[in-house]
């Protein structure tokens, strides 16, 4: 047999498993991903949030950590002074990069009319802030789960509310569905938004998964259903959420211990972010229930600041934010995150392209994940393009391009 007559046996055989490969794991969508998402009670959302959150965020800002050096004491760590001239202006710009109105937890069980009121109210005040220009890039709502007792209440909420948004929504919206124990939830998300896109009209309808049972992460089969649950609902999956609270109680996690790094947590998300690799799917981390409020604000801001320090570093890059206060927090912490990295981040990748040496003989995965740190720092605001070209003599095309992620199509 020649070479040539081995090679095509070869494809013969491994045709089914390429053809799989590619379907299964098509790799990054080229899309932003949002360093958080904000909760908002639905009953409290209207037109406005966005632009509240940020005038409430910057006045926590003046009134606790106004300074550079101010804020470095009250946090407890070296604080550049671009830092704080950059997370000022992020909370001007854009203090919101992802929007959940919420119609479960943060909502509650109130009567179908209060809730029916609700969700047309909360899609007009949605509809008003796009047609502004003052929506978030990412914004959408989170209904309640699909178990039995709340299945009907949570896909009437998600018809009235598209019903209501006719024309108005665009590729930054996506539903979060809570509380999914199964993968047969997920296949029925799908009929529900096969449906409502026929009746609404409204174009290919993403959601997310939320992860914060027990069920999520092992099956009573046990196998893992989370990779079968991404399968399942793709591609319309694009995230996985993880639930801190929920999630830990369920595993018996005493109230004064339930936290973002309990082990369990840490555990759940490493099954999470092995199930998402490769898939396009995001993985977002949780929320830390101490708020930065009364005589806590320090306190609760060293503790955010630590959190969300420790999932970047974890390779999680997106987290969940629950008061205008833990804005701040969220972008110091994400700031000081890529500006620390920049420069070496920068020298490696000019030695890989064969522009010097870096001490480090990175092979091209470790290239595209450079790559994509420096992508991420322009996403969110900390690192700017001038900077990037200045350093490393690249401009975001060829980044994407070493970072392994696709360019938007130009429309």
């Amino acid at each position: 047999m020649s070479l040539d007559d081995l090679i095509g046996e070869l494809d013969r055989r491994l045709a089914q498993a390429d053809a799989a490969l590619a379907k299964d794991y098509p790799g990054d969508r080229g899309v932003r991903q949002p360093v958080h998402t904000v909760y908002v009670p639905a009953d409290q959302y209207d037109a406005n949030t966005i632009r509240t959150w940020g005038e409430k965020a910057r006045t926590a800002l003046d009134q606790y950590g106004g300074t550079p050096h101010e804020l470095a004491d009250a946090l407890e760590t070296e604080l550049p002074a671009e830092i704080h001239e950059r997370v000022r202006a992020k909370l001007q710009r854009e203090p919101i990069e992802d929007l959940r109105i919420d119609f479960e937890d943060g909502y509650g069980t109130r009567p179908d009319e209060d809730e029916d009121a609700a969700a047309i109210a909360a899609a007009r005040a949605l509809a008003e802030s796009l047609k502004a220009g003052e929506a978030p890039p990412y914004y959408g709502l989170r209904i309640k789960s699909l178990e039995a007792p709340s299945r009907k209440r949570g896909v009437r909420t998600l018809d009235l509310f598209l019903r209501e948004m006719a024309g108005a929504l665009t590729d930054g919206f996506v539903i979060t569905l809570p509380k999914v124990t199964s993968v047969e939830q997920v296949e029925a998300m799908v009929v529900v938004l096969e449906q409502f896109e026929r009746e609404h009209q409204t174009g290919q309808l993403k959601f997310e998964i939320q992860v914060e049972t027990p069920q999520a992460i092992l099956g009573s089969d046990g196998t893992a259903l989370i990779a079968r649950m991404i399968k399942a609902g793709a591609p319309r999956v694009t995230g996985l959420h993880y639930g801190t609270y929920d999630y830990s109680a369920s595993l018996g996690v005493a109230a004064a211990y339930q936290s973002m790094e309990h082990p369990v947590a840490d555990h759940a998300k490493d099954v999470m972010q092995l199930a998402a690799a490769g898939t396009g799917v995001f993985v977002s981390d949780g929320s830390t229930n101490v708020l930065p409020v009364g005589d806590n604000v320090h306190a609760a801001w060293r503790l955010h600041l630590r959190l969300v320090r420790r999932s970047l570093a974890r390779g999680i890059y997106q987290g969940w934010d629950m008061h205008p206060a833990q804005l701040p927090t969220r972008f110091v912490a994400t700031y000081l995150f890529y500006r620390e990295g920049l420069e070496q981040a920068a020298i490696r990748l000019k030695a890989y392209r064969g522009q010097g040496e870096s001490g480090y003989l990175d092979e091209p995965a470790t290239a595209a994940a450079l790559a994509g740190f420096v992508l991420r720092g322009l996403d969110c605001g900390a690192v700017d393009v001038a900077e990037v070209d200045k350093l490393i003599g690249i401009d975001t095309a060829e980044l994407a391009k070493l970072a392994r992620r696709p360019m938007p199509v130009e429309g």
